[in-house]
């Protein structure tokens, strides 16, 4: 079993690897033999996450995944340079916690533009023969939001059902091409993005929150980290097309 969670020799590409869940997945891949690509639009914070990482031949490439419209040349660029991906882990995402009430379509745009539309672009680019190796996985951060309503979310709550949505028609167009496409679905984790969507509650609200919506407790980015690397592995090769929901029971319920 060892062997199927192996990922020595591997490449992978990590967007949003300067905090949260990316940052936990780039030191958990490093730790099992990958070789990661970091990218974020913090260069500093990419050098703080490479620190932590069991050393390789790693690479930082900064970019603005907002600028959708320009990864594939910059893919290209990358690729380029460190040669073809075993696979792609889209972990950058942006919070929003905007009452229906006041939410402005000019606002919904935005968190799909990094929520969804860079992961579009992503996807596409990698899908190319040189981008990738011949048999690769691609995972995709999307939220137990994108699965259930929750109230004042609509909009992040939309980009991550899309990503949802995009993910099972992928993998089944992408089946052929031995690409697998998958999603993680995390709920309450503590990371920077859990701060600041419940910056307004106190400690104890955000305890007694967890509590009533998550029988196994608050989660850790180290815990979606695993999920997101078994998800890579060849322990899940017969795996494409799902949403594993890692959130403490919260959609159990």
């Amino acid at each position: 079993m060892s062997s199927l969670l192996n990922l020595e020799n591997r490449t992978f590409l990590v967007t949003g690897a300067s905090s949260g869940i990316g940052r936990a997945t780039a030191v958990l891949l490093s730790e099992l033999g990958a070789r990661v690509v970091l990218t974020a639009r913090n260069c500093q914070r990419l050098q703080e996450t490479a620190a932590l990482m069991r050393p390789g031949e790693h690479a930082i490439k900064p970019t603005d995944l907002a600028a959708a419209d320009g990864l594939p040349e910059w893919l290209a660029s990358v690729v380029a340079e460190v040669g073809p991906l075993d696979g792609l882990v889209h972990s950058a995402g942006v919070a929003s916690l905007v009452p229906l009430r006041v939410l402005t379509a000019k606002h919904a745009d935005e968190i799909m533009r990094v929520n969804f539309y860079s992961a579009v672009s992503l996807v596409h680019a990698f899908t190319r023969k040189r981008a990738r190796t011949e048999s690769s996985s691609i995972v995709l951060v999307a939220s137990v939001a994108g699965l259930l309503g929750v109230p004042g979310r609509s909009a992040y709550s939309a980009s991550k059902g899309a990503l949802i949505a995009f993910a099972r028609s992928a993998a089944i167009e992408l089946a052929k091409s031995k690409v697998r496409v998958n999603c993680v679905a995390p709920a309450y984790v503590q990371t920077e993005m859990y701060d600041e969507t419940l910056r307004e509650l106190s400690e104890e609200q955000r305890a007694q929150l967890v509590a009533a919506t998550q029988p196994l407790g608050l989660g850790t980015p180290q815990d979606v980290a695993s999920a997101i690397a078994f998800l890579l592995a060849d322990a899940s090769r017969w795996i494409t097309g799902t949403v594993l929901a890692v959130d403490g029971g919260y959609t159990a319920q």
